[in-house]
């Protein structure tokens, strides 16, 4: 799940969303404000995970992707993280999990199968993503805890909490983005879908709503979590970030958009079953 009109379609469509997060090379360590205007992480979150990818037509640039470790051996992303070459960006082909920091620490593994959703579709102009979720098999399992999907995602106005190693910064453009080293976290919550835009949220699609004035994930963020805690206070997993809620403002200026992981439990069960 930035900046001027033309930057902040490059958070939704495949092309963009990579190559905004590819410029990490640009990223300072350990700045404090971040998701955009989120905080270093509080706790140990054992299924975070970020997934390295690069944009050879960009001189073989560096980015990231969130994901959330689910099984021992699967991570869920979204399906334009795994874009395939899409847009010139690829997978760098491994997955670190368990670590607060984004290329060091946790658990290393190489992608052994990425699919994604049957009807993931790229929808014209500035319409959102539908079906944005993909899976990706370990080579081996990992010893880190997945997290619990839950059963549903928690009605409006519902308390969650973003992950990410995105861009902490607006920018007008990637050369001005700056990456976090150490992950970033941002309490939200769950919005109605008329706080986004008419279209964008629905039952596959959470509007996601932050208090804190001028933050929100960003380029860079996309596959990573959104969380609410379950009945016994522990987190679970509820969405995937996937892009703006709306059409032309900056990430942190507006609500985002998360493919509501609980509408896919089906899917994710089917797809695990038949890739043992």
């Amino acid at each position: 799940m930035s900046r001027l009109k033309s930057v902040r379609r490059g958070v939704v469509r495949v092309a963009g969303v990579l190559l905004a997060g590819a410029f990490a090379a640009t990223a300072t360590a350990g700045t404090a404000g971040a998701i955009v205007n989120g905080e270093d992480s509080s706790e140990r979150y054992q299924f975070m995970s970020s997934i390295p990818m690069s944009v050879p037509s960009a001189g073989n640039a560096k980015g990231v992707c969130g994901a959330s470790l689910i099984h021992p051996r699967w991570v869920v992303t979204a399906a334009h993280c795994a874009g395939q070459g899409e847009g010139g960006a690829v997978m760098d082909g491994t997955v670190r999990i368990g670590s607060d920091h984004r290329t060091s620490g946790g658990t290393v593994r190489t992608v052994d199968l990425v699919v994604r959703h049957p009807g993931y579709e790229v929808m014209p102009g500035m319409q959102p993503n539908r079906n944005d979720i993909a899976l990706v098999r370990l080579d081996r399992p990992v010893a880190q805890q997945p997290i619990r999907i839950a059963d549903r995602a928690g009605a409006p106005g519902t308390p969650t909490r973003l992950l990410g190693f995105g861009t902490t910064v607006e920018g007008s453009g990637p050369e001005e983005w700056k990456f976090a080293e150490r992950l970033q976290q941002l309490d939200t919550r769950r919005g109605a879908e008329s706080e986004c835009a008419p279209g964008f949220a629905n039952r596959t699609r959470l509007c996601t709503v932050s208090p804190k004035a001028g933050a929100m994930a960003c380029s860079g963020d996309s596959g990573g979590p959104q969380l609410q805690r379950g009945k016994w206070g522990r987190w679970e997993l509820i969405g995937v970030t996937s892009g703006p809620g709306d059409e032309d403002v900056p990430c942190a200026n507006g609500p985002g958009l998360y493919t509501n992981a609980t509408a896919y439990t089906g899917w994710i069960r089917k797809t695990i079953n038949a890739h043992r």
